[in-house]
């Protein structure tokens, strides 16, 4: 069985059992990224290795579809368990949807590997603060006047969306290392106010792909409901773990971003 793609000047036959893994791929990554973030560390390198006829803008663009299907299906069962702070969260989701179209407006002109170097440097300090600092991500009471707390929402939204937009990978542990040491958040409410912000990113880079035709429909939707299906999973099981379990899988993340910069910046 085979599935035809049509692109601009592109035509080939894709053997459906190249689907069926990327379905596979996204589930797993909708899992992990419904938890802590950094399901594109699976979903992105195993769409650029299955589908090396395309160009990466078109992978990148077709697969901010499963990865905002993961991401919305995540954010509905952490809205129906853990308060989420609506005032805050509107003013960071509206920044950055703008944020992340222009970070991804720039992937399209240029590459964005010079930053990995600086990225595995920043990645390895979080890890060794997260893992030494055995109350990180704990409830922490952050004594902010309104005004502050605003500004630390503008950095956020501006900053992470931008490079959810230009960069991608680990972006959902960046949103949560952010409400953690900048908002005070514990693991569990920081995990689920992220996700709504991390939505809009999600949806400010499709907008982009969009425009450009980026998108293969083909292979996003039936991965779409694969990335769904893992993200519904990978929030209940957050939900009912709780600040532990979301902490171990944290640590775990930021391990797989290390890999993935340091083989980026080592091996390329």
């Amino acid at each position: 069985m085979y599935i035809l793609l049509k692109l601009p000047e592109i035509h080939y036959l894709m053997d459906s059992y190249i689907i069926i893994f990327l379905c596979l791929v996204a589930f797993a990554a909708g899992f992990i990224d419904a938890i802590v973030g950094g399901g594109g560390l699976i979903q992105t390198p195993m769409g650029l290795i299955l589908l090396p006829y395309l160009p990466v803008s078109t992978v990148i663009g077709t697969l901010k579809i499963p990865a905002f299907s993961g991401t919305a299906f995540a954010a509905f069962q952490y809205m129906k368990k853990v308060v989420i702070q609506w005032k805050l969260l509107i003013i960071m989701m509206c920044l950055a949807v703008p944020s992340a179209f222009l970070g991804s407006t720039l992937l399209t002109m240029v590459s964005n590997d010079f930053m990995k170097p600086l990225l595995l440097v920043v990645l390895s300090l979080l890890f060794v603060y997260t893992y030494a600092k055995k109350n990180f991500g704990q409830h922490v009471v952050k004594d902010h006047s309104p005004a502050t707390q605003i500004i630390y929402a503008v950095l956020i939204s501006v900053i992470v969306g931008f490079y959810d937009g230009f960069i991608g990978p680990g972006t959902g542990s960046f949103f949560v290392v952010a409400f953690i040491a900048l908002l005070g958040f514990d693991f569990l409410h920081a995990s689920a106010n992220a996700k709504m912000v991390n939505l809009a990113t999600n949806f400010g880079s499709i907008c982009l792909f969009a425009i450009k035709g980026k998108i293969i429909w083909s292979i996003a939707i039936p991965m779409a409901i694969s990335n769904g299906l893992g993200g519904w999973l990978g929030a209940k099981l957050a939900i009912n773990k709780g600040n532990g379990f979301i902490r171990i899988f944290f640590l775990i993340v930021v391990v797989g971003t290390l890999i993935r910069f340091a083989y980026d910046v080592f091996y390329k």
